[in-house]
C-alpha cells in the first residue's frame, strides 16, 4: 500500500512518529508489528485491520 500511493518509507516513519528502519522491518518480514501500531498503520492507511493481515481482500472497515 505504501509503494502503490507513493509513500516513503521516511515519510510513513515521520508521519507516524516511527523509525525509517521498523517500517522497512516490517515489510521485509523481519519484525512484527504490534497492536497499537497496527491500529496506527490501519488508521493511516484508512483500511481494516484485517486486510493488514491479510485476512481480507477488502480494505474497507466494517461497522
Amino acid at each position: 500500500m505504501r509503494r502503490a500511493r507513493g509513500i516513503t518509507q521516511l515519510k510513513l516513519a515521520m508521519d507516524l512518529n516511527m523509525n525509517q528502519n521498523t517500517i522497512s522491518r516490517y515489510e521485509n518480514g523481519t519484525r512484527q508489528a504490534d497492536y497499537h501500531t497496527l491500529i496506527m498503520l490501519a488508521d493511516y492507511f484508512q483500511v481494516s485491520i484485517d486486510y493488514l493481515l491479510e485476512r481480507t481482500d477488502r480494505p474497507e472497515f466494517y461497522k
